[in-house]
């Protein structure tokens, strides 16, 4: 069995279109409804992948990606 991984390359087909319906659903939102909302979205898509491998890929590069945006203040350089 072959290894899938994570598809990094563009592979939206309307980027403007995907960040608008993303806005969209936070509209009118607080903080709290909008965080119960990404893990929804998280859990609906990661059913959809069903890819452990990939999902793993996925979870680590996004805490890589935090880490790099936004370091966690208490981190010890």
């Amino acid at each position: 069995m072959m290894k899938a991984n994570l598809q990094l390359g563009q592979n939206l087909d309307d980027y403007s279109a995907f960040y608008s319906l993303l806005d969209d659903s936070r509209a009118g939102l607080d903080q709290g409804r909008s965080r119960i909302l990404d893990a929804q979205l998280v859990l609906l898509l990661s059913n959809h992948i069903g890819d452990m491998a990939v999902l793993r890929q996925a979870f680590a590069l996004a805490r890589v990606k935090l880490d790099m945006i936004r370091p966690d203040p208490d981190s010890v350089n």
